[in-house]
């Protein structure tokens, strides 16, 4: 007799399904068809349902489809004609401080990038100061370390002159505008001449000269090469027009008086640090391959290949800021970047394509038949706009040295490509031939690969072959690495502090500050010792478990052996099964345990649990046939476990045979948009060693999705570190690589219960590389997550006190974290918020961080550090590095196991509750140790990490197609973008079960 839980059995077109019976549960319903993504009507909830683990009414009853409007993600709103409206980033667009309309214009241009200015730019758009450092804190031990920093240690007191620099066609390129700048017709023009300037290369050059007169010239690009003007048509011209003129007076002093508080922030201290910035890189930048503020040797530097025809390059960041204790500070690190190698170009496709046989690639990037491209074929379209050289014998050296840029990869090979040749001595063009026959005619060689497609050059009318083609060395390499690649990346970028001192120093070296004739010209030095600081190591916390207590000290882990979590899962594990996905690609198996190897695995997954607190009620779960369609399997697993057990599967683990992406995206966004069930993925080779320790790690995150804990610190109040209702709530926005047209995700997490152990999580999609997260998504996110914050942590009670915790976002951006974010949570609460008769509004009371990870700040405490001579957990900075009066800190909360240790920057904006200094320190380096899925402190407060996670969780959720997903995301062409993509909303999460509510992001 069939139970109550029956699969579908017919399904119509309309993606309704029938039932079996009346009374029969067939599970929720499909995704919708329409690719809106729109919500279902449903009921709004403030708590989770209380029929967890009961039969559910049908999915097709009215007002009950399983989606609800008010879960804890953004709604999708009305559709439009484009899915849905773009969302402009506030961020890019800062609010004008008020005063002379095309004064401010002027000055917001002159703002470089490229210079750490803090909290500065804060006061500098709102006209109100950013909130300042209370104090600092005095409890832990004091130690001393050094710092990968220098102090600037002469800075001249002379006064120097800023010009603006304007060149009639903005489109030029860098090399041409380099060559205008550099031409001797301008250096005579200029009194004392233009060889000791510095110039950006775009609209600002700095001098000693006071040239008060403006110039205003021609510059000959033609007559400068020494070419015969007259036999150029004036319509192909090389001339360009410049104008030069002074702007502003540079008084470095101006710095010191701001940082003494002699004067504001503004325009004065802008241009003095501006010019610096340019300064002390104006020698490098000229010397060395410049991508941002790192810089990479030519010749010397450190290279390793990492597959796919890309090499990895260690290089030296430098930057220029200021610092607390009214000094200037240049902070210097390692920095890693990807490069093109030095290869043909049939080489790098070959690599790219998966290391193919090079004899048929030819054959495999177009459809023989119709000649539709394929893949492959967008995958050489990454040779796009790269320079490179052809070197092959019959041609003449200045032809070997000259310079290509590629246009496009043309869909026709070296034999279907016929041009006509000029012929010199007819003075005509001799008859079409192809490329193959012209090849052998002229250089009496014979193409290898005919087959490939050709190259053309963004020169008019040029053309060639594929393998004639060699990677000019030093180009950049724009596109997101692959698992391989990436994983060469780390191991390459890794490096333990005393590895990471030494490349340092070799990169100061290279600098050569002590050499650099600008910086001799200008009368600037650097202190060539790195800082020393003072800084103190916090006393590590106690780890509370369920009925035992564990004291890691300064080791930074522990582990789970004979321990209980504190919280296991609130309902006995009755409902779940295990799905085992194969791969029909993979003709050895390895991957792939059998059915016995899983049934050993989840006997011992049963026994650990029950070790750790766990309560399993159903000892011998449903462990479904091997099945190699992620989809497939999902649904057969999801009816045959709630028919076998008459219950809503409570749990699903999938064991799969590799890491491929797609097959966890698969499983992920069935389980989360089409059913509504906790899922864990567990890997192949995994279950077949079956050791404890992966038991207890995968455990960690199941009981944390069964609604558990796993441990928390021990403190003196009955409330964590929170004296009054207090409610943490972390933000994050995660975006795509950088070639690649996918949504940015926001996440929001809240604080589910009084310790902050737990927390729920609301995504959404956030226009395309829009950092702050819209005022929809902010309240769709948090209306329903602060209704379940009421009803299930304080009691009814609103919170008194809300953290604000975000991460992802620069010092110029910290105005719009408050101006808007925090503003419209601070309004969305307000209007939840119910005041009767009589009664008392109460008071929120807000405090903001910012947590940054990006940053180039580290530790070398030496012997007061690890046995790696890492900077011990708890490790807090707060001199010579942070901002000169914001309140900031550097925290190192983990302890590093390869490399080294990267604290966290933390910057509070706002503190409406006065939290002590010490109390606060105290909070963020503690709350690190109740990361729920490891045992060990983590690296950044889980507010945030949790946002993290969430967000980047969210692509499983995106309304696309696996194939169009792979077609953007891998074999993606930036060259074709049009504008901002279409952003459509993630697909609606089932909300029966409480999977929103839940841990799901784990």
């Amino acid at each position: 007799m069939p139970g109550a839980f029956q699969k579908r059995a017919k399904a119509h077109p309309n993606g309704n399904h029938e039932q079996d019976a009346p009374n029969h549960y067939d599970g929720p319903s499909d995704r919708p068809g329409s690719s809106s993504g729109q919500p279902r009507p449903g009921p709004s909830r403030g708590g989770p349902p209380s029929n967890v683990s009961q039969p559910a009414p049908p999915s097709n009853a009215p007002g009950q489809s399983g989606r609800s409007s008010s879960r804890p993600r953004s709604a999708a709103g009305p559709p439009s004609a484009g899915g849905r409206a773009q969302l402009r980033d506030p961020a890019r667009d800062p609010p004008k401080k008020g005063g002379k309309k095309d004064d401010k214009k002027d000055e917001e241009k002159k703002l470089p990038r490229r210079v750490d200015w803090g909290g500065n730019l804060y006061s500098y758009y709102s006209n109100e100061p950013l909130m300042t450092r209370p104090g600092y804190g005095r409890e832990g031990k004091n130690i001393k370390l050094r710092l990968n920093s220098h102090f600037l240690v002469d800075t001249p007191d002379a006064r120097y002159f800023q010009y603006d620099v304007a060149i009639d066609d903005d489109k030029l390129k860098r090399g041409h505008i380099k060559a205008i700048w550099n031409s001797a017709q301008l250096n005579k023009q200029i009194p004392g001449g233009i060889r000791e300037w510095i110039y950006d290369g775009s609209k600002l050059a700095w001098s000693k000269q006071n040239i008060e007169k403006e110039v205003h010239m021609d510059i000959d690009l033609d007559e400068e090469k020494g070419l015969d003007i007259s036999k150029i048509a004036d319509e192909n011209r090389d001339v360009h027009n410049v104008f030069i003129r002074r702007s502003a007076r540079i008084d470095l002093a101006n710095i010191y008086a701001y940082l003494n508080g002699q004067i504001d922030f503004g325009s004065s201290v802008i241009d003095a640090i501006n010019f610096l910035d340019h300064l002390i890189r104006e020698y490098p930048s000229k010397q060395h391959i410049n991508i941002r503020k790192s810089y990479f040797d030519r010749t010397t530097g450190q290279k390793e290949f990492i597959s796919g025809g890309v090499e990895a390059m260690r290089g030296i960041y430098q930057s220029i800021r200021m610092a607390e204790g009214k000094r200037m500070v240049i902070n210097i690190d390692v920095s890693h970047t990807c490069f093109w190698s030095k290869m043909e170009f049939h080489l790098i496709i070959n690599q790219l394509s998966g290391h193919m046989n090079l004899d048929t690639m030819g054959y495999h990037w177009r459809d023989r038949k119709t000649g539709k491209t394929n893949n492959l074929f967008l995958t050489m379209n990454r040779l796009k706009r790269c320079n490179f050289f052809v070197s092959h014998r019959g041609r003449s050296e200045k032809e070997k040295a000259r310079v290509w840029q590629v246009h496009e990869i043309l869909p026709q090979t070296s034999e279907e490509f016929t041009f006509k040749p000029w012929n010199k001595e007819t003075k005509k063009n001799d008859p079409p031939i192809s490329i193959l026959k012209y090849y052998q005619k002229k250089y009496n060689i014979i193409l290898e690969y005919p087959e490939l497609p050709v190259v053309r050059c963004t020169k008019k009318d040029v053309v060639f072959p594929m393998e004639a083609c060699n990677m000019l060395p030093g180009q950049r390499y724009p596109y997101q690495l692959n698992e391989l690649q990436t994983s060469m990346m780390l191991k390459f970028a890794v490096q333990y502090p005393e590895d990471r001192l030494k490349s340092i120093q070799a990169g100061t070296q290279m600098l050569n500050w002590a050499n650099d004739p600008v910086m001799k010209h200008y009368g600037l030095r650097i202190n060539p010792a790195p800082i020393t600081t003072n800084a103190r190591v916090l006393d590590p916390p106690t780890i509370q478990f369920d009925k035992s207590t564990f004291a890691p000290g300064t080791k930074g882990k522990w582990d789970l052996r004979n321990k209980k979590f504190l919280v296991p899962n609130k309902a006995p594990l009755r409902s779940w099964g295990v799905g085992i996905l194969t791969d029909p690609t993979s003709y050895q198996k390895q991957g792939t345990p059998n059915v016995g190897q899983v049934h050993a695995f989840i006997q011992n997954f049963i026994q650990i649990y029950r070790g750790h607190g766990g309560i399993v009620e159903t000892t011998t779960p449903l462990i479904h046939e091997p099945l190699s369609d992620p989809a497939k399997l999902v649904e057969a697993l999801f009816f045959d476990v709630g028919n076998k057990y008459n219950q809503r599967p409570q749990i699903l683990l999938f064991v799969l045979p590799n890491r491929a992406f797609e097959n966890w995206l698969r499983i992920k966004k069935s389980c989360d948009c089409r059913y509504g069930i906790f899922s864990q993925c567990v890997l192949g080779g995994n279950v077949i060693k079956n050791t404890p320790q992966y038991h207890s790690n995968v455990l960690m995150k199941v009981n944390a999705k069964l609604g558990g804990a796993t441990s928390r610190v021990v403190t003196k109040g009955p409330s964590g570190h929170f004296n009054r209702p207090t409610m943490i709530i972390g933000a994050d926005v995660s975006h795509a690589g950088p070639t690649i047209q996918a949504p940015s995700y926001a996440a929001m997490t809240v604080s589910m219960d009084k310790y902050a152990t737990r927390y729920a999580a609301g995504v959404q999609t956030n226009g395309h590389r829009v950092e702050m997260i819209s005022s929809r998504n902010l309240r769709d996110c948090l209306i329903p997550l602060f209704r379940e914050w009421v009803t299930t942590v304080s009691g009814g009670r609103w919170p008194e006190h809300v953290y604000y915790f975000r991460d992802g976002v620069s010092e110029g951006q910290y105005l719009n974290v408050l101006k808007y974010e925090v503003a419209d949570i601070k309004e969305i609460f307000d209007e939840m918020i119910f005041v009767g008769p009589g009664q008392t509004r109460p008071e929120m009371k807000f405090t903001v961080v910012v947590a940054e990870k990006r940053h180039h700040i580290r530790f070398f405490p030496g012997k007061a550090g690890d046995e790696n001579q890492n900077a011990l957990p708890g490790t807090i900075v707060e001199h010579d590095v942070t901002a000169p009066f914001e309140n900031d800190v550097y925290l190192c909360s983990h302890k590093a196991l390869k490399g080294t240790a990267r604290p966290t920057h933390y910057t509070m904006l706002m503190d409406e509750a006065g939290v002590p200094v010490d109390v606060f320190q105290k909070m963020l380096y503690e709350h690190c140790y109740q990361y729920i899925r490891s045992t060990t402190p983590v690296s950044l407060f889980p507010a945030v990490y949790y946002a993290h996670l969430a967000s980047n969780r969210a692509r499983a959720q995106e309304d696309i197609a696996e194939s169009e997903r792979r077609k953007r995301d891998v074999f993606n062409d930036p060259s074709k973008s049009t504008g901002q993509p279409e952003v459509k909303p993630l697909l609606p999460m089932i909300t029966i079960g409480g999977l929103p509510w839940g841990m799901w992001y784990i």
